[in-house]
């Protein structure tokens, strides 16, 4: 299951709704794609449903993982910061071992440990 704080589900809302976008089969695509430092990155994006996708709903929005990705996103809680750094959507995820000191990549334990979860 992937859920959102109370401050993602507020920015996802926004921006679908200046979108226009139809919830009830669009939603944030939560992803994961080799590369960065540290071997992964999360590639977010606002999408629709695709063959394939698990759904998830949480505070009446959805949640978009494709098959590939789901081991490595399993339990993870989306959220919303605004910092000196910037703003944006970060990703808590319990399946992380190790980061990269830009925070933009991740490492994961072993994948017969992530496909156990």
């Amino acid at each position: 299951m992937i859920t959102f704080t109370d401050k993602g589900a507020e920015k996802v809302k926004e921006f679908l709704s200046s979108q226009g976008a139809d919830t009830g089969n669009s939603g944030l695509r939560v992803g994961v794609r080799g590369g960065g430092c540290s071997g992964f990155q999360y590639a977010l994006a606002f999408d629709t449903e695709r063959d394939g996708d698990e759904i998830f709903e949480d505070r009446g929005l959805r949640l978009l993982v494709d098959g590939p990705s789901l081991p490595y996103v399993h339990g993870a809680v989306v959220d919303y910061v605004e910092s000196l750094q910037g703003a944006g959507f970060k990703v808590e995820n319990p399946n992380v071992v190790a980061a990269c000191g830009c925070g933009s990549s991740f490492r994961v334990a072993d994948e017969e440990q992530v496909s156990a979860v």
